[in-house]
């Protein structure tokens, strides 16, 4: 069982631990540092997923005027996720070098002018290369995943990272929203259906460089100030950069936790890809329909990976480690089955009440993995949520090649219910996470945990 919260220091305005971590989450409040961090660390993702995926919902349009085939449209989703892949991973040791604040903005002011750079595309391959390098943004979940788990104590490290997450991957659903509707008001002024999509990408540019100021300007690393990482390690000497590394690369729980990421997030990038597309296909939707559809199921993070995160936490409260990891994997054993069932519904409306209950499940499931996370290595803890981070775009890679890339024969309904088989079988290795002093989802711990130095929620 997971330690009781302990009690509040004098100069926070929130209980925090001996460590200074908040032991409560108030997400209405923006006191500082804790919750300041927190807003500031869902708005900077979250504009990062509006940029990522402000390009599908338009994607009738660009395709029309760029003569992209299927298979462009597919590499170029492929390419996305696969510019995040790299960048999720090299974010997890910058984090744990340089901390999550100057990490996140960096990133966030380098692709901003690539987003930009979108309405200056003329041929396929400039569009799928675009793609690529805007998938980078993409790692900024890792310092934001990075950045809670540094200011929020175990006991509500599940919910902070959850509703983090939750409130940014909004984005990837109003983009799907905003941006049909954004283009159509600018042909209304009489201006181009060429030039108006491209004019659309300054808001996601703008908006992203935005909050990377505001990051750079207003946050702060860690509860008493700036980053160091002695005071995250407890070590008296700064780890060499290749021992964090290699102390998270050979932690198998790391890889498993990827796999298991890979297949409820790097599915619902894939979904988000392809869902706005696949109304306007299958059922002969309008554009702004389709997107209106698609905003529905990105719009359900706000509600549905807190959830997630909040289970996990209540979980582990009551159950420990044990109830957390039964948790992830009853939910997303679910996830599985309502993505099989979303591709063999023929229906336009049954078809859109299977996909909201979807992304309720596939996104709580994506909470709940990030419920454990922090629990696997204090040392690492960059590294370990790079590699769990870029399990997810390695799922998407891997589901948008295989099932989605244009050079298959089966139908995209196919492909989706393929897409809830493989999140069955993936799931399945949670069985062999086992933590000593927590146990698993069937052993007990070998040892006892110690409470007394300030390591009861993580390995060392």
């Amino acid at each position: 069982m997971e330690p009781p919260s302990r009690q509040p220091q004098t100069h926070f305005t929130i209980a925090v631990d001996s460590d200074h971590k908040a032991t409560e989450f108030r997400p209405l409040s923006i006191s500082s540092p804790h919750m300041r961090a927190f807003h500031l660390a869902w708005l900077s993702l979250f504009s990062c997923f509006f940029s990522t995926f402000s390009i599908p919902p338009l994607l009738p349009i660009i395709r029309q005027d760029l003569y992209l085939t299927d298979a462009d449209v597919g590499n170029a989703g492929i390419a996305s996720f696969a510019g995040s892949i790299f960048s999720r991973l090299t974010m997890g040791p910058a984090c744990d070098l340089l901390g999550p604040r100057i990490a996140s903005a960096s990133l966030s002011l380098l692709t901003a002018p690539v987003v930009l750079s979108t309405s200056l595309i003329s041929t396929p391959q400039s569009f799928i290369f675009l793609r690529f390098l805007i998938g980078f943004c993409l790692a900024n979940f890792v310092s934001s995943q990075f950045w809670m788990s540094s200011m929020f104590s175990g006991s509500v490290v599940g919910l902070a990272n959850g509703v983090a997450a939750g409130w940014a991957n909004v984005g990837s659903g109003l983009t799907q929203l905003v941006m049909p509707l954004l283009y159509s008001f600018i042909t209304s002024l009489d201006v181009s259906s060429v030039t108006a999509w491209r004019v659309a990408f300054v808001l996601p540019a703008t908006f992203q460089a935005v909050t990377a100021v505001m990051v750079l300007a207003f946050g702060q690393d860690l509860p008493d100030g700036k980053y160091k990482r002695s005071r995250i390690t407890g070590s008296k000497d700064k780890d060499n950069f290749f021992e964090v590394l290699f102390h998270g690369l050979t932690n198998y729980r790391g890889w498993i936790l990827g796999l298991t990421y890979g297949f409820c997030f790097g599915v619902e990038l894939t979904t988000d890809n392809i869902i706005a597309q696949y109304f306007y296909n299958r059922f002969n939707v309008n554009l702004q329909t389709a997107g209106a559809i698609a905003a529905s199921f990105g719009v359900a993070n706000c509600v549905s990976r807190p959830a997630g995160g909040m289970l996990s936490d209540k979980m582990g409260r009551r159950f420990g480690m044990r109830g957390r990891l039964w948790s992830l994997w009853v939910v997303q054993t679910v996830a599985g089955l309502l993505c099989v069932l979303l591709g063999r519904v023929n229906s336009l409306v049954g078809s859109v009440i299977v996909m909201c209950s979807f992304s309720l499940f596939v996104q709580a499931a994506s909470g709940l993995t990030f419920g454990v996370v922090p629990f696997v290595s204090k040392r690492s803890l960059g590294v370990i949520s790079g590699m769990s981070g870029s399990g997810g775009t390695v799922g998407a890679v891997v589901t948008q090649l295989l099932l989605f890339s244009g050079y298959n024969t089966f139908s995209t309904q196919t492909g989706i219910s393929l897409m809830g088989l493989m999140m069955l079988i993936c799931t399945l290795p949670l069985m062999f996470i086992y933590f000593p002093q927590w146990g698993g989802m069937f052993w007990r711990p070998s040892v006892q945990p110690d409470f007394r130095h300030g390591d009861y929620h993580m390995l060392p």
